[in-house]
């Protein structure tokens, strides 16, 4: 196992990783902005260093910078936690090349999954359902509108590079297609440096379900179970939750099971994310794979007790998983929150400034994972990602009730700050979310509800 591993993030991600460094007892070093000097990891670190200034393509993306940082400081690996360069193939060659275990997948399968039309065909290859869709990126529009045309409206154009529901765009028609398929491109260059486009067939109505899957480079692979991630607002993820609910057991076992055989087929390590949406006749279609942890890992972990970053660190440092298939057992329910510095009343804007008042919930089976304390500073420079509110119950009525206590307990206060804890609560109380019967478009349109009320 490693002796000290240097973070390549921040916030909450960046102190879940070394809590569990300081449980296996590897040494942390932090990296940080001069605006995340006295971040709650900085504090908790063994060592730090800074990085460069706020903008995070000045420092958190500056992937010299942090590699510097970890010969410095003589760390044996590199966590990168979700975001930023986590899917970074050059970021996980550099690392390689300087004698650096990059905790995640290898660069070759990076670039082979991060090019989502060959992913696509990836899975295809070994039997997995598809949404109609392109098999290469358009030209230019006379090509996509023929390619549209074959695939079907309604279509989604969408980043060959892309991720994170960003790069994306809905075509009704053909009309609408030539819009979307600038728009789109335009946005796939500016934020992934890649302008290629592909196109898809949107899957309405549907949920959205994904798969975690772990594998280790001694041929070990498994699942462990699926989460839901349906309560979106423009395709970012609010709530999730572990099992899907209504999902029928027999199809989360084929996906779960179709998850493994892909990641087999790419010579996975690590933790990975198969992402699928699913139809009201529980027929699924994979989208995309997402090479690093996620933000809603915690899920799983409540329901299975396994540790998803100590597997990782197990892989990246060449050791088999620490469990097989057969060992993985899920158990109950879990639910996460994202509470997020945003004002749902204005739009859900990012609300920076200094908290007050941090007082996260605590009673049996919650757990927080946050980077708030009384005085630090809430950057605009960064995701307004605050807090992470993850409950378990033996099912899912008793997990929503603890979720509800747990909100209603958390105190976050500051000059002119909003969180989205009251959208939260609002979407918990709705006899939709309740039932189990929204949606991929179900929080958009409560916030338009709200909106004309």
């Amino acid at each position: 196992m490693f002796r000290k591993v240097l973070i390549a993030n921040r916030g909450e991600i960046a102190l879940r990783v070394a809590r569990t460094c300081r449980e296996l007892g590897i040494a942390v070093v932090a990296v940080h902005s001069t605006e995340d000097t006295g971040s709650a990891v900085v504090r908790m670190a063994d060592e730090s260093v800074c990085i460069g200034p706020a903008p995070a393509r000045h420092s958190y993306l500056r992937m010299n910078n942090i590699v510097e940082a970890a010969l410095r400081t003589g760390a044996d690996a590199v966590h990168p936690g979700y975001g930023l360069l986590s899917e970074d193939r050059d970021f996980a060659e550099v690392c390689a090349k300087n004698g650096l275990a990059f905790v995640g997948p290898p660069a070759a399968v990076i670039e082979r999954l991060g090019d989502k039309p060959a992913g696509r065909a990836l899975m295809g290859r070994v039997g997995v359902p598809l949404p109609p869709g392109s098999e290469r990126p358009p030209h230019d529009e006379a090509d996509a509108l023929a390619l549209a045309t074959a695939v079907g409206y309604p279509v989604l154009v969408k980043a060959a590079a892309g991720g994170g529901g960003r790069g994306i765009r809905t075509a009704q028609d053909a009309a609408g297609l030539r819009d979307a398929f600038r728009e789109a491109r335009a946005e796939a260059q500016q934020l992934f440096g890649d302008g290629r486009v592909y196109l898809e067939r949107l899957v309405r109505p549907a949920r959205h379900v994904e798969v975690q899957v772990l594998c280790d480079r001694h041929g070990g692979a498994v699942h462990l179970g699926v989460r839901d991630c349906t309560v979106q607002r423009r395709r970012q993820k609010l709530i999730e939750e572990s099992p899907a609910p209504t999902l029928a057991p027999d199809v989360a076992r084929e996906m779960a099971e179709a998850a493994v055989r892909g990641a087999r087929e790419a010579g996975y390590e690590g933790a990975g994310t198969f992402e699928f949406v699913v139809d009201d006749q529980d027929r699924f279609h994979f989208i995309e794979v997402n090479c690093r942890i996620q933000v809603e890992h915690p899920v799983t972990e409540m329901v299975t007790g396994i540790d998803l970053v100590a597997e990782q660190l197990r892989v990246a440092a060449g050791l088999p998983l620490s469990v097989r298939q057969e060992d993985v057992l899920p158990r109950g329910v879990a639910v996460e929150c994202r509470v997020n510095a945003e004002d749902p009343d204005r739009g859900f804007a990012p609300t920076p400034g200094v908290l007050d008042v941090y007082e996260p919930p605590g009673g049996p089976f919650v757990r927080v994972d946050g980077y708030g304390f009384a005085g630090a500073r809430v950057s605009g420079a960064y995701d307004p990602l605050l807090a992470k509110v993850i409950t378990w119950g033996p099912d899912r009525e008793a997990a929503l009730a603890r979720m509800e206590r747990a909100l209603g307990e958390f105190r976050i206060e500051g000059r002119g700050m909003r969180t989205t804890r009251p959208f939260l609560l609002r979407v918990l109380a709705d006899p939709c979310f309740r039932s189990g019967s929204h949606r991929a478009t179900y929080a958009d349109e409560l916030v338009a509800e709200a909106d004309h009320a």
